[in-house]
């Protein structure tokens, strides 16, 4: 059951964060900060029971060393 709160929980910060680089004209580079973002607003309209520990976006985490110079 727990996993379960947990996948509904990233669907949707993964989902804010894509409503957020949209709405920002789709900038490169940016994911982790949308992510972050989103992880704020998701946490701020939930209870205390439904939070868990902040993830990170699983997607920048891997690149994040890549993409700066």
């Amino acid at each position: 059951m727990e996993d379960l709160a947990m996948d509904s929980r990233e669907e949707k910060i993964k989902r804010r964060a894509h409503e957020i680089w949209e709405q920002e004209g789709r900038p490169a580079g940016r994911e982790q900060e949308h992510w972050d973002q989103a992880v704020q607003e998701i946490e701020a309209g939930a209870s205390e029971t439904e939070r868990g520990p902040v993830l990170p976006d699983p997607t920048v985490a891997a690149d994040s060393n890549s993409s700066k110079r």
